[in-house]
C-alpha cells in the first residue's frame, strides 16, 4: 500500500503520519516512511536545493519543477518500488499532487508540463492521499512556531491560498484517493478520520 500526505504548510502532516506509522506498526506490517523532495540521499541534496533561502540567483519555475522531478525519480527508483515490489506500506509526506498545487497553482505553470513529467517519469501513484486541510493563516502560524522559515514557508498568503485551491481542485478530480481531513480538528480526531478510510478501503 502507498498512502502520500499532502497539506500546505503547518497542517499536522508529520503527526498524522507518525500515528499512522505506529498503527500498522502494532499490526506487524512493514512500514517504510519517506517525504518528498528527498527520500534518498541523493534526493535529499536536491532538497537542500529547493528549500535553501539564501541563492546567489533567483530560482525559475521552470528550474523548480524539473529539480522537483530529479528528487522524485530517484526516489521512486531507489525507496517506493523496491519497498511496494517487497510487500511493505509506504507512507510518504507528499507526491505528485504537490507539484500540481505548488508549481502548477502557486507558481502558473503550464500543467501541461506536470504531465508531461508524471507520464514519462511516474510509474505508480498513491492507493489513498491524505490532504489535510487547513486555513492557511492557521496553518502559517504553526509553522513558525517550528523555526525558521525554508523559501517555501516564505512565500505570501496569495501564494499558498493558490496552493490550497489546487489541492482543493484535485480533491473535486479524484475523490476516491485523496480524502480530505479537517486539520482544525485535533491531532487525535484528524488520525481517527485518517484510519475511517483506510478501513473502507
Amino acid at each position: 500500500m502507498f498512502i502520500s500526505f499532502e497539506g500546505t504548510e503547518g497542517v499536522g502532516k508529520s503527526t498524522l503520519i507518525q500515528k499512522i506509522h505506529a498503527h500498522f506498526e502494532q499490526l506487524g506490517r512493514e512500514v517504510v516512511l519517506t517525504r518528498e523532495p528527498g527520500g534518498t540521499p541523493l534526493a535529499e541534496r536536491i532538497r537542500d536545493l529547493l528549500l535553501a533561502v539564501n541563492h546567489d540567483e533567483r530560482m525559475c519555475a521552470d528550474t523548480e519543477l524539473l529539480l522537483v522531478y530529479a528528487a522524485r525519480s530517484q526516489h521512486l527508483s531507489q525507496v517506493i518500488l523496491p519497498a511496494l515490489q517487497q510487500g511493505k506500506i509506504v507512507l510518504s509526506d507528499r507526491f505528485c499532487d504537490a507539484s500540481f498545487a505548488y508549481q502548477v497553482m502557486g507558481r502558473g505553470l503550464d500543467a501541461a508540463k506536470l504531465e508531461l513529467l508524471n507520464q514519462n517519469f511516474v510509474s505508480s501513484m498513491p492507493n489513498i492521499t491524505f490532504w489535510l486541510d487547513a486555513p492557511i493563516e492557521l496553518g502559517m502560524s504553526r509553522a513558525r512556531v517550528r523555526g525558521e522559515l525554508d523559501r517555501f514557508e516564505q512565500e505570501k498568503l496569495e501564494f499558498f491560498t493558490r496552493v490550497r485551491e489546487g489541492y482543493r481542485i484535485l480533491h473535486e478530480k479524484n475523490p476516491e484517493r485523496m480524502i480530505r481531513l479537517d486539520a482544525t480538528q485535533s491531532a487525535q480526531h484528524v488520525f481517527e478520520q485518517a484510519m475511517q478510510a483506510l478501513l473502507t478501503m
